[in-house]
This record gives C-alpha cells, sequence and structure tokens, in this order.
C-alpha cells in the first residue's frame, strides 16, 4: 500500500530519537554519527529494528547531517546507500505486522540562506537535491524533511524533493517557545507555503515537548487540508553523571501525544531524548483509533516569510512598485536603483497596506532579472506579502522561485495561452492566481460574460489540480468616462463571483475614473461600493487620503474594525495625513531618529552608507557610532526582544550598521571599529553548523566587540588555546545537535582548567538555562540579542 492511502485511513507511527542511542552505543564527542552507517551497520540496524518492533510504520534512515557540505561526493553516496540498506534489513528482521516504510531523513544544511548569510538559494536547492537523488537511487520509500527553521531553506529543501523525485514528501518544521520559526514564520504561513508547493504532510518536530508544541500542532489542523505530523522531544535536555537526559517519561509522552492526535494529528512519533518505549507505549495508546476524515480548508491565503494574510475581510494591496504613469519610478528602474524600489515598499507598509504589487515591467530592462532582485530585496527588509505582476512567464517563475512564502500572481486569463503557461508555475510554487475574466474574445460589457470566462478559468485550473480558494477574479474596473454601465457591470460580476462561485476577487480600483477630474471622488466611491458588493481585495494607492478614509469608514461601518479602534487611531492622524498625486512618489517619514537611524532600522544598506559618508564630513567618527549606529541597534535589538521585530530584519539592520561602519573605517584609513573586549566565539567539535554563531558574530561586530571567531567542528583544544592567547575575557560555544553537546561540555571543562578568568556563553537548540548551567557554563542566551546584553553585561565588570 502507498504511504499516502494508509494515511488517509490510519494513524502513521514513526521513529524516535537517534543520536542519543548512538551516544550509549559509544558516539565519541565530535563524531559524525552518519559515518555509523558504513563503520557500525549492526548498530543502526538494530535501532532501526526496534523501533519497526515496538511499533513504528517509518523509519528515518541515519542522514540527517549527510550532505555535499559534510562529506565528499563519494562518501555521501556510500553513507546514503549504507543507510538505506540497513534500514531495509532492520525492517526484514522485525517481528512487527504493521506496514512498514523507510524515509530518507533529510535535516538543515546548518548554513544561512542570503541575504542574511553565505549560502546562495539555488546553491541550497543542488546541496538538497544530491541527497534526494541518492535516496531515489538507493530505495527510499518517501522523503523527510525535519528539524527545519528556516522558512526558505525549507522551500529549497522541498523544491529539490519534489524535481528530483516522485516520492512522497514530509515536511517538519522545529518551533520556538514563542511559537514561530528562527526566522520568523508563524504555523499559518508554513501551512500556506508548504501546501501551496503540494508537501504530502506537514507539521512539527524537535525544540519542545508534546505540552509545549500542542499549540503549533493546533493552528496547523486549523489550517492545513493535508495530513498533520506532531514529532516532539522528550521535553527537556538535563545533564545526568555526564549523560543527555530528558524530563518527560514515556507513559506521559504518550498520553500527550495521543491527545493531539485525538484533535486530529495522523502521523505521530519522537524527535530527541525518545527511545523505542516511547514509540511503543504511543504505538499502544493509538492501537485501533481510526483518524477523523481530511477535510479541505478553503482559505484564500497568502504568506510573507512571517505570516499569512487571509482574504477574510477587506484586503489591500499596494499600487505603487510600478512603473505605469510614474516618471520618478521609470527612471529608478532604468538605473537599477534598488533602494529607491525598498524605500516605496517601506512607505508603503506604513501607510498600512497588507500586500505590496511589484511590477518592473520596461521595454528597455531586463525584466527576468529586474522582477527577482527586486522581489529579494524588498522581502530582505519588509515582511508583507508579495503580489508578483508580470505578463512574462519566464520572469514570473524566476521570481516566484525565489520568493520565500507563497505569493499572489498577477496574473492569467481566459486565454488558453496563458492557463497553459501561469497554471503549471502555481502548481509547482504555490500562490493565490489572480483571475481576469477577459479572454480570445475581449472583455464582455457584461457580468454574465466575464463570470462565464471565470467558469472557463475554474475548469481548467481543475485539471491541474489548482483549487478554486487559489483563484481570486479581477471583474476588471473600466473607465465611466467611456460607458457610463461600466462600474455598474464590474459590480454585478463582483456580487455574482462571490455569491455563485464562492471564490474572492479583486480589483485595480483607480481605472474607473481613468480620464476624469479629481479622480480619488470616483475612485474612493466607487471603492466603497465594490466593498459593499462582497470585494475581497483593492489593488489600490495608499498614500490617497480619499481612498483610506473610505476603507477605514467601510470597516468601522461593517463591523470588522472591533471598537473602532482603527478607525479613531486613523481619524487621529488625519491632519498630519498628505495626499499625494497618482504621478508622484512619496516616502513616508513616520518613526522617531535620525535620517541615518531610519536608514539602520529600515535594513537600508546602501542609504546608510550615503548617509555616513555625508555626515562623517562634519562629525566625529565615534560620535557617529555612539549617536546614532548603537540606538539605531538598540531600537531593533528591542523590537526583537519584544517579539515585535523577526530575525530577518534584525540582521537587515545589522548589515545596514555594518556598512555604516565600512565607511566609518575607510575614513579612519583602516582602523578597526571594534572598540570593546574580545569574544571568542567557536561551533563546538563534531557540528557543523554555525547559523546562530554567525548571528551573534554579526550583531556582537556591531556593538564594537572584537569578535574571533573560530569556525565550525572546532577542536576544543584549538578554542582553549586562542583563548589563552588572547586573554579573552568571554567565550560563545553554539551546537545545534544533541550528539556534540558533550563535545561543548568537554571544551567548558579545558577552558576551566586554562582560561579560568573567562566567562563562557553557551546557545543552541538542543540547550536551556539549566543544561547549560550542569555542563558549567556562566551563561544560556536563548537569542543573539541576549548574548550581545550579556557581553554588554561582562565588559563592564573587568
Amino acid at each position: 500500500m502507498k504511504i499516502t492511502e494508509y494515511i488517509k485511513n490510519n494513524v502513521l507511527i514513526l521513529d524516535g530519537g537517534m543520536g542519543t542511542l548512538l551516544q550509549g552505543m559509544g558516539l565519541t564527542a565530535g563524531e559524525l554519527p552518519e559515518r555509523w552507517n558504513i563503520s557500525h551497520p549492526e548498530s543502526i540496524v538494530d535501532i532501526h529494528r526496534r523501533y519497526y518492533d515496538a511499533g513504528s510504520n517509518v523509519v528515518n534512515t541515519n542522514t540527517f547531517g549527510a550532505s555535499i557540505l559534510k562529506f565528499s561526493p563519494c562518501e555521501l553516496e556510500e553513507i546514503v546507500r549504507s543507510a538505506i540498506n540497513n534500514a531495509r534489513k532492520a525492517m526484514e528482521q522485525s517481528k512487527s505486522k504493521k506496514e512498514k516504510w523507510v524515509a530518507l531523513d533529510i535535516g538543515p544544511t546548518g548554513r544561512m540562506l542570503a541575504p542574511y548569510g553565505d549560502l546562495d538559494f539555488e546553491d541550497a536547492v543542488k546541496v538538497f537535491a544530491e541527497t534526494v537523488r541518492l535516496g531515489v537511487k538507493y530505495g527510499a520509500d518517501l522523503i523527510f524533511i525535519e528539524t527545519m527553521n528556516d522558512s526558505y531553506e525549507t522551500k529549497a529543501a522541498l523544491l529539490a524533493a519534489k524535481e528530483n523525485s516522485s516520492l512522497p514528501v514530509f515536511v517538519s518544521n522545529a518551533y520556538g517557545a514563542d511559537g514561530k520559526l528562527m526566522t520568523g514564520a508563524d504555523p499559518a504561513a508554513m501551512v500556506a507555503l508548504l501546501e501551496g508547493m503540494g508537501a504530502d504532510a506537514i507539521g512539527v518536530n524537535c525544540s519542545l515537548g508534546p505540552k509545549a508544541l500542542a499549540g503549533v500542532v493546533e493552528e496547523y489542523l486549523k489550517y492545513a487540508s493535508v495530513p498533520v505530523i506532531v514529532k516532539p522531544n522528550a521535553g527537556l535536555p538535563k545533564s545526568v553523571d555526564g549523560k543527555t537526559v530528558y524530563d518527560v517519561m514515556p507513559e506521559e509522552f504518550s498520553e500527550d501525544v495521543r491527545m493531539l492526535i485525538t484533535k486530529g494529528a495522523r502521523i505521530a512519533g519522537g524527535c530527541c531524548g525518545t527511545t523505542p518505549d516511547y514509540i511503543s507505549a504511543l504505538s499502544d495508546k493509538c492501537f485501533g483509533f481510526v483518524p477523523s476524515l481530511l477535510t479541505e480548508k478553503n482559505f484564500s491565503v497568502v504568506s510573507s516569510y512571517t505570516h499569512a494574510v487571509f482574504f477574510k475581510e477587506p484586503v489591500l494591496i499596494g499600487e505603487r512598485i510600478n512603473p505605469t504613469g510614474k516618471k520618478r519610478f521609470k527612471e529608478a528602474l532604468k538605473a537599477n536603483d534598488i533602494d529607491y524600489i525598498l524605500k516605496e515598499g517601506i512607505s508603503q507598509r506604513e501607510k498600512g497596506v497588507h500586500i505590496l504589487d511589484v511590477n518592473v515591467g520596461l521595454p528597455e530592462i531586463d525584466e527576468v532579472t529586474l522582477l527577482k532582485t527586486a522581489v529579494c530585496e524588498l522581502q530582505s527588509i519588509i515582511d508583507l506579502p508579495l503580489q508578483i505582476d508580470t505578463s512574462d512567464p519566464v520572469a514570473m517563475e524566476g521570481a516566484l522561485r525565489r520568493y520565500n512564502g507563497k505569493a499572489m500572481i498577477n496574473s492569467v486569463n481566459g486565454k488558453k495561452e496563458s492557463m497553459d503557461a501561469v497554471f503549471p508555475l502555481a502548481k509547482k510554487y504555490g500562490g493565490l492566481i489572480v483571475a481576469l475574466t477577459l479572454d480570445e474574445n475581449g472583455i464582455p460589457e457584461d457580468a454574465d460574460g466575464r463570470i462565464e470566462i471565470a467558469k472557463k478559468i475554474l475548469e481548467a485550473a481543475k485539471e491541474y489540480g489548482i483549487s478554486p480558494k487559489d483563484i481570486i477574479f479581477d471583474p476588471l474596473a473600466l473607465t465611466i468616462s467611456a460607458d457610463n454601465n461600466a462600474a455598474r457591470e464590474t459590480l454585478k460580476a463582483v456580487k455574482l463571483i462571490n455569491d455563485e462561485l464562492g471564490c474572492k476577487t479583486t480589483l485595480g480600483v483607480s481605472n474607473v475614473s481613468f480620464g476624469l477630474p479629481e479622480r480619488d471622488i470616483i475612485t474612493s466611491n466607487f471603492f466603497t461600493l465594490a466593498l459593499g458588493h462582497g470585494l475581497s481585495a483593492a489593488i489600490m494607492n495608499p498614500y490617497s487620503a480619499e481612498m483610506m478614509k473610505a476603507y477605514k469608514a467601510y470597516m468601522a461601518l461593517s463591523g470588522m474594525d472591533v471598537n473602532c479602534a482603527e478607525y479613531i487611531s486613523f481619524a487621529s492622524a488625519i491632519p498630519k495625513t498628505v495626499s499625494v498625486p497618482a504621478d508622484k512618489t512619496a516616502v513616508a517619514q513616520n518613526g522617531d531618529g535620525t535620517e541615518l537611524q531610519k536608514a539602520i532600522t529600515r535594513g537600508l544598506k546602501e542609504q546608510s552608507a550615503a548617509l555616513t559618508a555625508e555626515l562623517i564630513k562634519t562629525v566625529k567618527p565615534l560620535d557617529i557610532v555612539q549617536n546614532e549606529i548603537i540606538p539605531a541597534l538598540n531600537t531593533v535589538g528591542e523590537g526583537f526582544e519584544k517579539k515585535t521585530v523577526y530575525l530577518p530584519q534584525l540582521l537587515m539592520s545589522a548589515e545596514s550598521a555594518k556598512a555604516a561602519f565600512e565607511v566609518i573605517k575607510s575614513a579612519s584609513k583602516g582602523e578597526s571599529a571594534a572598540n570593546r573586549c574580545a569574544f571568542i566565539i567557536a561551533t563546538v567539535k563534531g557540528d557543523i553548523h554555525d547559523i546562530g554563531k554567525n548571528i551573534v558574530k554579526l550583531l556582537l561586530e556591531n556593538y564594537g566587540f572584537a569578535v574571533y571567531d573560530l569556525g565550525r567542528d572546532v577542536d576544543p583544544h584549538t578554542i582553549a588555546d586562542e583563548t589563552v592567547k588572547l586573554h579573552a575575557p568571554i567565550v560563545g560555544l553554539s551546537a545545534l545537535m544533541t550528539t556534540t553537546v558533550p563535545a561543548m561540555e568537554e571544551t567548558i571543562k579545558l577552558l576551566r582548567e586554562r582560561a579560568p578568568w573567562c566567562k563562557i556563553i553557551v546557545g543552541g537548540a538542543v540547550l536551556n538555562k539549566e543544561y547549560a548551567s550542569v555542563i558549567g557554563a556562566d551563561k544560556y542566551a536563548k537569542d543573539a540579542m541576549e548574548a550581545v546584553r550579556f557581553a554588554e553585561e561582562t565588559e563592564n565588570l573587568l
């Protein structure tokens, strides 16, 4: 039986942890567990067999960290081949009569993707693709992508799996205690992205125990139409007699997971700290349980790398990143002035739009390259979802491929060539498709004609496996200056699409007033009428005071603005509101701080550098650092600590500060901007994951610390030698994997012997405050800003 058929009517039991079991069998600190597939195959077979006998339907191969970033191509192939063979042998030896499958396990690369790190998206796809192809070659039954804490890397892995195999793909992400991924995505955003790309099952694993993950699982169940996975840790880790143990026992674990299964999860297992005993208890509790039928969740939704936007209440789509009728914008496109585009995006976000339309189409530019660049750059500093607006399928695919989330796709129409070009892209990358009600015969004059085209589009979409929830119709607002009935027919079409087809609608509302004086009067009143007819979204000018008044008033009058709070806030600011003509572009200057501080907090690297270059002509370099750069970083850092700013925004602000520092350094004839104490940082022996380390390094450098980065997989003696050599007062150690925590403990013991003066701060997904204290660290930092605060406190005590 195919696994995708099995999970329709059965609970699928996964396996549990691997690393802690290998440690119990003799895996040493710093030793790569994937190599045990070759050197200790009998041990790997034994672990897999014990899981099958305990009741697992699926075991994950011992390939969590197997990639060409860690192993040579030849060794990687031998590891994957041996890993799958080991799982097959275990399946054959198992006495269990349950259905069984072997999953190719794929974990994160350990590196952060650009623009926040040094790994390009396409390079990440290639890394995952190499492992996927080997898994297919040697007979894996499915691909299990797990423990991903970055939505962009998750997309790269899923894309690699879909492009290089026809196997079912399960995807599981690792959430923090705040219910978000490390880079900010909430569960709704991940459901939108992963379902849109065709994952067969999605869910959560690692990081926390079942009780702590329950809220995240429930969010998945609320939004997901595909099976939901729950694979928690056995609670929180601690060290007892030099061994890592967890605080949730099998009985409690299995009961907590069973409760999540009764709520709708249908794929369950364990992660760090769980053993065959945990899986046996879980399997027993689930015996005979028949899960409820999967139901289609009819949410029309788009997402960014942080959040989803649902089309339940009227959605505003900012229209200003578009060259049509905008002379200055055209000049910016021709000059490849990306900063201008970014400022326009920031300004519209500050005006309150929910989505940004992105159109860079001009005959004289390379639209394929520029659209992809614009999308990537906008996403690096703005967390709003984007509507990718182009008539060029090649440009559309390039932008969709790089987009971090589920985008709006603008657009398709009723022409066969249009549907044949756009629907395959939407099916592959996911997206909410704007469908124009026109075809080879043009735009029908009446609403009924437009409805017929809408029906034709829905039928064609169905053939590609695209649901009506992923189509949003634009029944086309035409100017009333040419046809008195134009607005009436468009409004009728909006209502018919909503009532008869059950689909969402959007309009470019400003078209209705083309050719008329005082256009905002006509456009805003038409907008209100359209909202009253059920309009779901509008592409509009957020700088128009009349349009914003119409929107805020409608939301209050329709009962969608609780206690009229949004309207009251908007109305109180009306004297400060500036109406911007349609052919002008304004950049809002909201918020406190100087221009340089604003540029840094917004993540505008080029502007930060330019403003610093101008400022340094009259202001001392140290004064710029103390009065401009550090206050800006503090503003963003405080937002990060309060969870109002997410990691990508924090990193881009840090990069902007770095750009400002480079100007200061150049003006100071190459002198280092570091004016604070030394801070040694490293990822411990056996661990190649350096995302957290690199984030901490970047922030520390911006705060003026002299950071000595020793890299990844660093031997304890190397760390101790460098600490003694520099007499460094602070050492930071990072580890992601359970199997490398002993190497961290060994390093701390050595530092205590050879550098007793230094303070040691640790971090990583497998650690917590209690565990850090037990292994001898002075401080556990849950995030990069906490590491910065500790470094500042420590320096003040020197």
